[in-house]
């Protein structure tokens, strides 16, 4: 026997034990495939609207509004992955890879995954439901103190959580209307604050600061969601769907519930974006991913959160339209041009991207 083939015979062995462990030994990277979607519009497995409303009639609609969702590998040590599985998705055009820090704390679990998502797929349905009321007109949210500076003028006056009602006798119903409130106070002079903290009102007075010329009295002002609404609406949705990004196609889905008539024109639209109480888009994660579970849907208009539309641009979408999306009332009007006219100008996410 030569030496060359006795070599051989030894380098056998070594060879399959680096397959095996590159098989076995798990690699500190993320996967993220494109995800199921679901008709926001349709029911459930258990045969039950997932949009349901009482307090005020609904309409069915023949189209659809899909949510996209992504599969995200797990946690570990359920998620971590082999280097054959993360070469596959790395290559693929459909798939993505990720540093495991970029996705997961080091110390997550799965149950606590699931848990932030459950909580942030809840308020992501409270605020779709306050934005599409207030789309069709009702007043819902109203401003509340979000945030006191320590030392400044507020500190000990205002606390977070308070309703604000007026502002010098002003009745303010927006965050807007407080800044502008308090911006136009005499320089020097107390604002008298009425709130409304839990369930008791109080008068409070907070002499501002001048900053940059304007006075200020240390507080961010927030929105929110009003107990009493003019309309129940129940999501009943997958709990093993959780996350934020639904919320634009939640509130598009709700407006269309509780209107007369189609959004869609009975086409396919599909989507994401978080959604706050003002309304606003906000970007989430996978959005390639979900531009292809969209497309294997059969949905022809993809609505896009305007700081995703750079990468969105990358996702292979074929003759699905990507329209930005900065704002649910931005998208409504998008939708409503398109049904009118397929080839209707309508924002882009070249322009967004440029």
């Amino acid at each position: 026997m030569t030496q060359r083939t006795l070599a051989g015979i030894l380098a056998v062995p070594l060879l399959i034990g680096l397959w095996v462990t590159a098989a076995l030994v798990p690699l500190p990277y993320v996967t993220y495939e494109p995800g199921l979607t679901v008709n926001v519009l349709g029911k459930n497995d258990e045969g039950k609207p997932i949009i349901e409303i009482q307090g005020r009639p609904s309409y069915p609609d023949d189209g659809q509004l899909r949510m996209t969702t992504v599969f995200v590998s797990q946690p570990k040590p359920e998620g971590r992955n082999n280097l054959f599985e993360l070469m596959h998705d790395w290559m693929s055009d459909e798939d993505a890879v990720y540093p495991y820090d970029a996705v997961y704390r080091q110390d997550e679990t799965v149950e606590q995954n699931k848990q932030e998502g459950e909580a942030q797929m809840t308020s992501s349905q409270d605020a779709a439901t306050a934005v599409a009321l207030e789309e069709l007109g009702y007043h819902v949210t109203e401003p509340a103190v979000a945030a006191v500076t320590d030392g400044a003028p507020a500190d000990g006056a205002l606390q977070t959580g308070d309703v604000i009602l007026r502002v010098d006798g002003t009745r303010v119903s927006t965050a807007d209307d407080v800044v502008a409130a308090v911006t136009a106070a005499p320089a020097g002079e107390p604002v008298v604050f009425a709130v409304r903290r839990g369930d008791e009102q109080k008068t409070v007075q907070v002499t501002p600061d001048t900053v940059d010329g304007k006075p200020q009295v240390g507080i961010q002002v927030g929105t929110q969601v009003k107990k009493d609404l003019p309309a129940d609406v129940t999501i009943n949705i997958s709990p093993n769907i959780g996350g934020p990004s639904a919320g634009l196609m939640f509130s598009l889905g709700i407006y269309d519930t509780l209107t007369p008539g189609s959004l869609t024109g009975g086409r396919t639209v599909a989507g994401t974006g978080t959604m706050d109480t003002a309304g606003t888009v906000g970007p989430i994660g996978g959005i390639q991913q979900k531009i292809v579970g969209a497309r294997d849907a059969g949905a022809q208009l993809f609505l896009v959160p305007p700081d995703n539309c750079t990468e969105a641009l990358g996702a292979p979408n074929k003759d699905m339209r990507l329209v930005k999306a900065d704002t649910m009332h931005d998208a409504r009007l998008a939708i409503e041009q398109w049904v009118k006219d397929p080839d209707a100008d309508l924002p882009s996410c070249e322009e967004a991207a440029s």
